[in-house]
């Protein structure tokens, strides 16, 4: 069985990756991350909610990107915010 997509997950045709390993804006305010996400609509590396500072929900919030895709390597999944909706490709 298919996993539902909803409208923003169904309009990502190629999954933005990042060659930064990095929070840009932990690295600002000189924090400190746990996991990575790349932001489907910017393409803006920031941090998970399980890190500190929680930036990409942050954005999210800020500016209504509804997809992140996880930044780690081996894993292989979107999220919608919006929706919350988790699907792996």
């Amino acid at each position: 069985m298919e996993p539902k997509l909803c409208s923003h997950l169904s309009e990502i045709k190629e999954v933005k990756t990042s060659d930064d390993y990095v929070c840009e804006e932990c690295v600002k305010q000189n924090s400190s991350w746990v996991h990575l996400r790349v932001c489907q609509t910017c393409g803006v590396t920031l941090c998970c909610d399980s890190s500190p500072q929680k930036h990409m929900t942050k954005h999210h919030h800020q500016t209504q990107h509804p997809v992140a895709s996880s930044a780690e390597p081996g894993e292989r999944w979107l999220w919608c915010y919006t929706d919350e909706i988790f699907v792996e490709y």
